[in-house]
Order: C-alpha cells, then sequence, then structure tokens
C-alpha cells in the first residue's frame, strides 16, 4: 500500500488525526518530517509532486547541514550522489566584468572552517538531495506521505488545527487531517503563513533575474584558465552590485547561470548574456530557462499559535552564498525537538516561542546585513573604483574585495540571547560570531575526540545530552531530575583532561539540536533550574539583535577572527 493509499484508508478508519501536518515536501517539509519521525511524532507530510524537479538548485551544503544527514544515517547516500568527481575542489572564482578579465581572486570558501565541525561540505543539485531525504521518510514508520495533494484551507482553534486536503488528479476528493499543529514548509507562496496571518517584512531588492540550465563543454575548457573550482562569478559595474553567476553541475559539460534581466526572455538574449558574462563565445545547449524576483523577505514571527512556518516560507532571498536550504534545514532541526517536547508534555508552555526567538533574527541579519549589505557593498566599490578611469586606485582596492567575501570564517549563527540559552549577559541571538572549539552556550558544540576514540558530537543523543568530564555528584543530581521532569536526558562521561580543556568546562548540557544550553563545574549548581530553563519552564530575557552592520562590517575587515 503507498503512503497516498495509506492516508486515505486512514480517513476511511476515521484515524486522520495526526499530532503535525508538514505542508510542503521539499528539502526542509522531508527534514522535518524525518526529525519528527525519528522521535515518534505522528505526522502527514503533504506535497504537490511525486517527484523532485530536476533543476539543479540549492547546490551547496554546509558542513552544518551534513551534520545532520550523519545523523540521519543519510550521510553516505548523499555523498554517493555527487554528480562532481570526489575530492574536486568547492571554491569559487570573482573576476571583474568577465570571467576573461586580468582582475580576479579566490576568496576563502567554507572549507575554511572545516575543524569546527564533524563532516566536510558536499555539494549536489538539490534534486539528488531530495532523492535522498523522499528514501530516508520512507523508512519513518509514524510518518504518512501524501504526495500528489495539495492544502486548500487551514483553520485554527484552542485544541488544534483542521487541513483541508485535496488530490491534485482527482480534486474531487477531499480529506480533513486533523492535528495539534500544521508547519508551513510550501514556499515563498504559502498557504500557511498567508492563512495564519503571518505577515512578511520585504527589503528593498526588486530584480528580476533569470536561471539557466544549459550543456556546454566548450565553456569548460574556456575556464581551464583558472584552479579547478565550480562557481564562478563575473562583478559587472553596470549590474550595480548584482551577480552573474555559472555554477557547475558537473564537470565538463552541465552548468547552471543566474544573473539580472531586463525583460529579455528569447533563448538567444540569454545567449547574449552568457558571453557577455563568460568574455568569451561559446556554444550551448539550454535544458532550462526560468525567471524569478529577487528579493528579501522574511516573516515578523515563524509562529502564530498552531501555526508555524519554515524555510522559504519563513525566509527568501536570492540563491547568493548557499544560505537558502541551508538556512531551512536549521530551521527544521530547531522546530522538531521544540514540537516533541509540548507534544510530549516535557517542554514548557513558551517553548515553541523560542523558535521563532532564535531563527527570526538568524534570517534577518542573514538577508539584511549579508546579502544586502553584500549587493551593496559590491555596488559601491564598482561606482568608487574602475581601472579605465584610475588602474593604480583600482589595482590598489582590488584584494580588499577577496576580504569582503570571507564570510564563511564570521558568518557563525548562534542563540546567546535566547531565553532557554543560558548566555552571556546582553547576548543575542546573531550570525556574528567567532567559530571556536570550546563550549559556549547558545553555540553549536564543535567536535572533539574522547578517551576511547569516537567523536564527542557524533555521539550526542536525540535528547538532552550532559557531557561530563567530572564532579560525579552533580552528574547523578542531573540524572535523577531529568528523570522527574521527563526530559530525554543521556551522560557522555570521560575521565580525560584533554576534552574538558578543549570544551572549557567539566560539564556541558547540550540540547537535541546539538547547540550548547548551559555549562558549569563541580560548584554547588541548581540542576533542576538548569534543565526547567533549558525546556522553557523558566524563562529568562531575550534581547532582540538590531543592527548589525557595523560588526559585520569589523567582522570583514579581520578575516582572520
Amino acid at each position: 500500500m503507498t503512503s497516498v493509499e495509506h492516508a486515505a484508508s486512514s480517513s476511511r478508519r476515521g484515524t486522520d488525526r495526526f499530532e503535525v501536518v508538514v505542508v510542503g515536501g521539499g528539502p526542509v517539509g522531508h527534514a522535518l518530517a524525518i526529525e519528527l519521525g525519528r522521535r515518534g511524532v505522528h505526522c502527514a507530510l503533504v506535497e504537490r509532486r511525486h517527484e523532485p524537479q530536476q533543476i539543479p538548485k540549492g547546490q551547496n551544503l554546509t558542513q552544518r547541514t551534513m551534520e545532520h544527514f550523519a545523523r540521519w544515517g543519510s550521510a553516505g547516500e548523499l555523498r554517493a550522489r555527487r554528480t562532481l568527481p570526489e575530492g574536486y575542489p568547492l571554491g569559487g572564482i570573482v573576476a571583474y566584468r568577465d570571467l576573461m578579465n586580468e582582475y580576479w581572486h579566490a576568496p576563502a570558501g567554507r572549507e575554511a572552517v572545516a575543524a569546527y565541525f564533524s563532516q566536510a561540505i558536499e555539494r549536489l543539485p538539490q534534486y539528488e538531495t531530495e532523492a535522498v531525504l523522499r528514501e530516508r521518510v520512507r523508512d519513518c514508520a509514524t510518518v504518512t506521505t501524501m504526495y500528489g495533494h495539495v492544502v486548500c484551507s487551514i483553520e485554527q482553534s484552542t485544541r488544534g488545527v483542521r487541513v483541508g486536503v485535496v488530490s491534485v488528479e482527482r480534486p474531487s476528493e477531499a480529506q480533513v487531517l486533523e492535528a495539534d499543529y500544521v508547519v508551513g514548509c510550501d514556499g515563498a507562496r504559502s498557504i500557511v503563513r498567508e492563512q495564519a496571518g503571518i505577515d512578511r517584512q520585504s527589503g528593498s531588492l526588486r530584480q528580476r533575474m533569470v536561471l539557466a540550465v544549459f550543456s556546454s563543454t566548450e565553456l569548460h575548457r574556456a575556464l581551464s584558465r583558472f584552479p579547478e573550482c565550480t562557481t564562478y562569478r563575473a562583478m559587472h559595474p553596470d549590474l550595480h552590485g548584482y551577480w552573474r553567476f555559472f555554477g557547475r553541475v558537473d564537470v565538463g559539460s552541465t552548468w547552471f547561470f543566474h544573473a539580472p534581466t531586463a525583460g529579455r526572455t528569447e533563448a538567444r538574449d540569454i545567449l547574449g548574456i552568457l558571453h557577455e558574462a563568460a568574455g568569451v563565445p561559446f556554444a550551448c545547449e539550454f535544458s532550462y530557462l526560468g525567471f524569478w524576483d529577487l528579493r528579501v523577505d522574511v516573516a515578523r514571527q515563524y509562529r502564530r499559535e498552531r501555526a508555524l512556518v519554515a524555510g522559504d516560507a519563513a525566509h527568501s532571498h536570492p540563491p547568493y552564498g548557499g544560505y537558502g536550504l541551508n538556512t531551512g534545514l536549521e530551521d527544521a532541526v530547531n522546530l522538531a525537538w521544540k514540537l516533541e517536547a509540548v507534544l510530549r508534555g516535557w517542554g514548557g508552555d513558551r517553548l515553541l516561542e523560542t523558535y521563532s526567538l532564535e531563527r527570526q533574527p538568524i534570517f534577518e541579519e542573514t538577508g539584511r546585513d549579508v546579502i544586502t549589505a553584500g549587493i551593496e557593498h559590491d555596488r559601491a566599490f564598482l561606482e568608487r573604483y574602475d581601472p579605465e578611469r584610475d588602474r593604480a586606485a583600482f589595482e590598489a582596492a582590488w584584494p580588499q574585495m577577496a576580504v569582503a567575501n570571507t564570510g564563511p570564517l564570521w558568518y557563525e549563527p548562534h542563540y546567546e540571547g535566547s531565553p532557554v540559552v543560558d548566555g552571556p549577559p546582553g547576548g543575542r541571538c546573531s550570525v556574528v560570531g567567532e567559530h571556536r572549539l570550546d563550549a559556549r552556550a547558545g553555540h553549536h558544540l564543535g567536535p572533539c575526540r574522547l578517551s576511547d576514540g569516537t567523536n564527542a558530537f557524533d555521539a550526542l543523543g536525540d535528547g538532552f545530552t550532559l557531557l561530563a568530564f567530572g564532579a560525579p555528584e552533580v552528574v547523578a543530581a542531573f540524572e535523577d531530575d531529568a528523570r522527574r521532569l521527563g526530559v530525554p536526558f543521556r551522560v557522555l562521561f570521560d575521565p580525560a583532561e584533554g576534552p574538558r580543556r578543549q570544551y572549557g568546562a567539566e560539564l556541558v548540557l547540550v540540547r537535541p539540536d546539538q547547540y550548547v544550553a548551559w555549562t558549569g563545574g563541580g560548584e554547588r549548581c541548581d540542576t533542576r533550574r538548569v534543565l526547567e530553563a533549558a525546556v522553557g519552564a523558566r524563562w529568562r530575557g531575550f534581547a532582540r539583535r538590531g543592527a548589525r552592520t557595523e560588526a559585520i562590517a569589523a567582522a570583514q575587515a579581520s578575516p582572520g577572527a
């Protein structure tokens, strides 16, 4: 019996009640369903398409994203689907005007922060990523997939939600799914967001863009002037900071291309833009041409009562820097454990509020102070410097563009200001941080080799984990209080000095999403209070992040930070 048949038969049996309905089966929706399914949460996943779209978008998968796939048991399968040769360099080139220009550089990429994660970066087309996620969700016994279906209505009450669903092929076949919560992972035009009345803040960017997918061996040969890499960006002064961007799908043949367009839609017009960006004519064959509006939008909050949004339904922006897909997967991982906690009763009433409080500032800064500010920075540079007007001034300033493109060195999303994290006084949730291996409340836990040879990060449980390098009396108190509170909890005890010295603490409490909630030592500790705060039963203050442009500018000026 297929998943859709299972859903229909369940409805006839009167068992169409779920704990969570996930609307939208792209990467984020599938990731959320997998996270919930692994935790035993009964959910329905509603998705229009039976198969992923064969468009090679969303290719860059960060180290953090690969940690998720490793925890889902799918990292090996994902890497096996890559379309680039194993070990092929994943960096990029930035050139002035076009790719044949004498001025170019290769900025540091995410490989510069590899030591702070337990997995290496990966690159493959999004449809391959989705295929792996679809395979993985089939193993989740508590997840009902409803491919070929769309949501037509959402009704909320104090007791739950009612989600109206219809078949794409047979619109007369409709049913109602009842659930405790509904989560919209259904893209920039999210029906969940709209019907829940969640407003969006829109940025100032308004630019029509083209996405072209094509094959060309001639382009591959023309770019042999550069070191091997996967992306090529041309900065043209007439484009006011927007990119012309080539990306490899494989080596030698298939490419995708993003660029601003003034409404030209025919293939010959796009071919002209391709040649201008490359700086050399080449033969190619198009397999896809599409157009979209470049804009930066973010929901004012990610939750309204029993409706929540994640991924592109919560935030949308141009595909610059690979932030979209990776940010959306982090939304799913952050939200899943909090839904489980509230549904199972060990999370406080306000725990779900922290999903929006933690995640919304991360994208607000990403969209405003990384993507939009980056476009404005490039525009200002190109307006100020021109090698034809003043070659000496341009050549003196051009190396600084490589520094300005070192985002991975300082882009370190963290939750220091979260009310369920024991962060520093005045801490705020932000993308600006410092990659470090010591354990800091609100930050991602770095890898560490334990005395038995295992990686502490890889050994974390699906609930809360206490890394203990001493203080057995406090450890025992934590275990007793976790048992009384019903919090899923495990202890990793290691008496070796090395892990304690690296993490800088005798005790490290790690959340189910692998972020540090609290650190301490063998001193007197109110363990119950620590646990209650971490699951939202106690509420710390929350300071919202303000403008961060100056902090980001300082980070760009100090690439070694």
